[in-house]
């Protein structure tokens, strides 16, 4: 009984201290806070390049309009480019030293212009401090769609279709205003059983419209 009535005197003194901080901090609340910006219908003008091919590069202007449906889902029903392309000089060591033809099988595969659609899902988004006196917000996002694509060649062969997917990044600079980096793989099939892959870096400039709170 003595040794009961000696523990319990030494447990008193924890057993009220951790009593009060129970009633000072009834729980632990999480919180997370809402996006500050939210998009709705987004104008995209952007620059790209497309540099795989060993045979040219392209760079390409494009445009795009998308419909955000929620914070993490959007749709961008269309998008549309045009390639400037640049002959390598593998290309044209090839034809200057070797006589190959500017027709050749090799060559048809570059790109003239691209259509397309997209899903897109943008699962994170966060903000970032920079040297503590500003903060920038971002989202990170997947997409994955179709393309139809113009090739240099004649006739219907010339247009090919194809599967994309792809990352981006977005960095918001106001309501209206963001800037994207997209880097896809195109899947285009320019034949029965051939596939090549033809990547894109994009940077644009996204104007957003209706957005609300």
């Amino acid at each position: 009984m003595r040794y009961a009535l000696f523990l319990l005197l030494s447990l008193a003194p924890g057993l009220a201290l951790a009593q009060a901080e129970a009633l000072e901090n009834p729980g632990t609340i999480s919180a997370v806070q809402d996006r500050l910006y939210r998009m709705n219908h987004e104008l995209m003008l952007g620059v790209g390049a497309l540099p795989a091919d060993a045979y040219y590069k392209g760079y390409y202007a494009g445009v795009s309009y998308t419909y955000h449906f929620t914070d993490s889902f959007a749709w961008q029903v269309g998008r549309g480019a045009y390639s400037y392309n640049v002959e390598t000089s593998l290309r044209r060591q090839l034809e200057r030293d070797f006589g190959v033809s500017p027709t050749a099988t090799a060559f048809e595969d570059e790109v003239n212009w691209m259509v397309g659609s997209d899903l897109v899902w943008s699962p994170i988004y966060g903000k970032v401090a920079i040297l503590n006196n500003r903060v920038i917000h971002f989202e990170a996002f997947l997409l994955g769609g179709a393309t139809v694509f113009k090739l240099n060649r004649s006739g219907p062969e010339g247009f090919r279709p194809g599967a994309n997917v792809g990352v981006g990044l977005r960095v918001f600079k106001s309501d209206t205003l963001s800037f994207r980096l997209d880097v896809t793989n195109n899947f285009v099939f320019t034949g029965a059983t051939r596939v090549i892959n033809i990547p894109t870096f994009q940077l644009a400039t996204a104007l957003n419209f209706g957005a609300t709170e």
